[in-house]
């Protein structure tokens, strides 16, 4: 399954959209990180780099 950003929790920091070795994170409205599930691999890494725990697999 494809990465999951809680909206409410997101601050827009970027940092898992300059960690995403496949570029599947973007900024979208509000500044809230967006993932695109068809390019996203599970890789964890915006899990692991997310300051505030913003982001999950599942």
């Amino acid at each position: 399954m494809p990465a999951i950003v809680d909206k409410d929790v997101c601050t827009g920091c970027e940092l898992c959209v300059n960690s995403c070795p496949v570029e599947a994170i973007s900024m979208g409205d509000n500044d809230i990180a967006v993932v695109d599930a068809n390019e996203c691999v599970d890789c964890g890494d915006c899990v692991d780099i997310c300051p505030v725990e913003a982001i999950s697999l599942e």
